[in-house]
């Protein structure tokens, strides 16, 4: 069995000059740093541009000010403690506020700072919520990172879930098959339990994050494989990450190689405008050029995912761009009358985010185009 030590202390990395340990503590003290010795092994530090490397490890310009803590308004899905409804067959529990380690781009960001209640590791009442509203069909555990839990907490969850008959899919959204492999596969109760309770008729969805082709090491693809024997459906999502994974070739391996294991891309997430994110944000027109020439080299089976923004209205997708025009459509809506509505915009090669589009929306109003009246 392997023993993974984890770290929350950025003066304990080995590899890092101490000089620079000194000049990033300013960060930590504003975005907590933790990792552990097995994802740190995976980087090249000797490379300063290894993306791993800016996956976890501090950067000065999250200082930078940009974006806000709860850039997709969160706050106002909340229906019970640690329970978020947004679209009307899912529910998201928030179960636990830790990580294998914390990226450095993390949309929630602030549930790892002192104060932040918005996690309940009781989730009693948001389970009574699931089961007093018929129209949820599939729950997503989250958080922090539900793998986190011991296995026997994370049973009675799923457990309580299952017994509703209206629940479908059941989803866990981790990066520990990234983080820390040996979460899965040195805990044979974990996949015992995941064999018990994904049913041919009602599976169990684990969602991973592999945001770069290097993270998919032996390792990790072994946990995976044992996952997917234990009845477990896996399907992985990334944001789109300026000096990660932003180049066509490296986004198109990271796809290729996740096909090859059975591992389907499921979502490519615009980075959100995070309070110290901005280091890793990427314009959506640029984005889109981006996913569209990862595509040219990929098979339909690797570039099923959908490029979107987790926008406060909904998921929306960015899919075509003009000379003179981006097009949107949400693919999942917040209000019903939004949903699958297609917008028009004026191409604007500094937006990062659609209130940037909105804001600079001054399309002919003859142009079907989103009528912010009604959003």
């Amino acid at each position: 069995m392997a023993k993974v030590r984890y770290l929350n202390d950025l003066s304990k990395v080995d590899g890092m000059p101490a000089h620079l340990k000194r000049e990033l503590a300013p960060v930590t003290e504003q975005y907590r740093f933790r990792a552990n010795d097995y994802y740190l092994g995976l980087i090249d530090w000797n490379d300063p541009d290894d993306p791993i490397r800016k996956l976890v490890i501090p950067n000065l310009n999250e200082l930078n000010p940009w974006g806000e803590l709860d850039a997709s308004a969160e706050e106002a899905n909340y229906v019970a403690p640690g329970t978020q409804h947004k679209y009307p067959g899912t529910v998201l529990l928030l179960c636990n506020e830790i990580c294998g380690a914390y990226c450095r781009f993390c949309f929630r960001k602030r549930i790892f700072m002192d104060g932040n209640d918005e996690i309940k590791t009781d989730v009693s009442a948001g389970i009574a919520y699931i089961r007093n509203n018929p129209e949820v069909n599939n729950v997503l555990l989250t958080g922090g990172d539900p793998l986190m839990l011991s296995t026997r907490r994370l049973e009675e969850i799923i457990k309580e879930i299952r017994a509703i008959d209206h629940v479908g899919a059941i989803r866990i959204g981790t990066k520990m098959a990234a983080f820390n492999p040996y979460r899965i596969i040195d805990d044979p109760a974990l996949l015992e339990m995941i064999s018990r309770y994904s049913r041919a008729d009602k599976r169990i969805y684990v969602i991973t994050h592999f945001n770069v082709e290097n993270e998919l090491t032996d390792i990790a693809i072994k946990a995976i494989e044992l996952l997917q024997k234990a009845g477990a459906i896996v399907a992985n999502q990334t944001p789109l990450l300026a000096g990660v994974n932003d180049k066509p070739k490296v986004l198109a391996a990271l796809f290729e190689k996740l096909t090859r294991v059975g591992v389907p891309p499921y979502y490519i997430f615009q980075c959100r405008p995070t309070e110290g994110n901005r280091p890793f944000a990427v314009p959506l027109t640029h984005g889109l050029k981006i996913v569209k020439r990862a595509g040219q080299v990929l098979s339909g089976l690797a570039k099923r995912a959908r490029y979107v923004m987790s926008h406060a209205t909904g998921k929306i997708e960015i899919v075509g761009l003009t000379k003179y025009h981006i097009f949107l459509k949400y693919h999942r809506a917040r209000l019903l009358e939004d949903d699958g509505r297609f917008m028009i915009f004026k191409r604007n090669d500094n937006a990062y985010w659609f209130d940037d589009l909105v804001a600079d929306d001054d399309i002919d109003d003859a142009l079907p185009h989103w009528d912010k009246q009604t959003a």
